[in-house]
């Protein structure tokens, strides 16, 4: 039996439905909350592979004092909003639950993995090399980075000084995410189904203009990785319990947000093109204008799996999902 938390958001909800094909049982700690009956609502995300149990996050420490028979725990549950504002909240589940579980592992000997983030690096300028030794030099350039940042570091604190820990532990920096299920995140829903609704809409799709010298409009770069590629990590993980340590997850491949829109027009039949926009005041200065994951860590690890390219992403994406009556995976 494995615990998913956040398993009806993004992510979470496509690593269900793998684990449940599977055949594992499965529990969530999660929220649906209410939503607009013609609005995206999350109880979709779970409509075709239902876990055995739904958790509401505030009695998920009764749940676990219960002492019931987990395999696996993976952490996905997490305030990841990067314009958040709340840092007692942001703390409260990004930091302290996080340590919560960690210590519940360590007790009960169950394997412990969780999401970390991307947004932990910053600006870029100290590089994209994960594991434990690089954490001091990061500055992350928002509280959500920061948050994710902070639990990271708390991990290595508990390494360093011998403390008891889980019998498997892995930290995953997630990059650029995109695929079904994503459509309850609102503002951060990633920028292929922004794009896609815009070219769906009979628009010519927008991207911002740079706020950094020596990037040209259009040309900022992420590392835009598909959530079939994400899941089969953590399904990797799950199956090679000696696997422990603070990996990357992204493809190693950055690509540009002006071949992301010309992706994405060509999956939805468009002239591939676009217009630029002025970035919004709230980004100015906080923007990663480069990511691109160094993945030899988890490669070393012995995961040789292939990763989707975003030519191939974007196009089952919308084939397969954003242009169907039912988008939901």
């Amino acid at each position: 039996m494995i615990l998913v938390t956040g398993g009806a958001g993004f992510i979470g909800s496509n690593l269900v439905a793998a684990l449940v094909a599977g055949g594992f049982e499965v529990v969530v700690s999660d929220r649906l909350r209410d939503a607009p009956a013609d609005g995206p609502q999350k109880w979709r995300n779970l409509a075709r592979h239902a876990p055995s149990a739904l958790i509401p996050p505030d009695e998920l420490d009764h749940y676990l004092a219960g002492h019931p028979p987990l395999d696996a725990v993976v952490h996905l549950g997490a305030i990841s909003a990067t314009t958040a504002t709340d840092g007692d909240r942001v703390w409260s589940t990004n930091v302290a639950l996080s340590q919560r579980l960690w210590a519940w592992c360590a007790s009960r000997e169950v394997p412990l993995i969780y999401a970390s983030s991307a947004a932990t690096y910053g600006d870029g300028a100290a590089g994209f090399r994960d594991g434990l030794d690089g954490l001091p030099a990061l500055r992350p350039l928002n509280l959500y980075g920061w948050s994710k940042h902070a639990f990271d570091t708390w991990v290595a604190r508990q390494l360093a000084a011998g403390a008891h820990r889980p019998p498997q532990w892995a930290g995953l920096k997630f990059f650029n995410v995109y695929g079904p299920n994503e459509y309850h995140k609102g503002a951060m829903i990633s920028v292929v189904a922004v794009k896609y609704r815009e070219v769906a809409a009979g628009r010519v799709p927008t991207l911002f203009r740079s706020d950094r010298a020596g990037v040209a409009d259009g040309e900022q770069q992420r590392d835009f990785i598909w959530v079939g590629d994400v899941v089969a990590v953590m399904q990797w993980l799950l199956a090679h319990p000696a696997v422990s340590g603070l990996f990357n997850l992204g493809t190693g491949a950055a690509r540009t947000y002006a071949d992301l829109a010309r992706a994405v027009c060509r999956a939805a039949g468009a002239e591939p093109r676009f217009d630029l926009v002025a970035m919004p005041d709230k980004l100015v200065g906080r923007y990663q204008s480069f990511t691109e994951a160094d993945m030899r860590a988890l490669r070393a690890a012995g995961y040789a799996g292939a990763f989707t390219t975003l030519e191939a992403g974007v196009e089952r994406y919308v084939h397969d999902f954003l242009s169907q009556p039912d988008p939901y995976a």
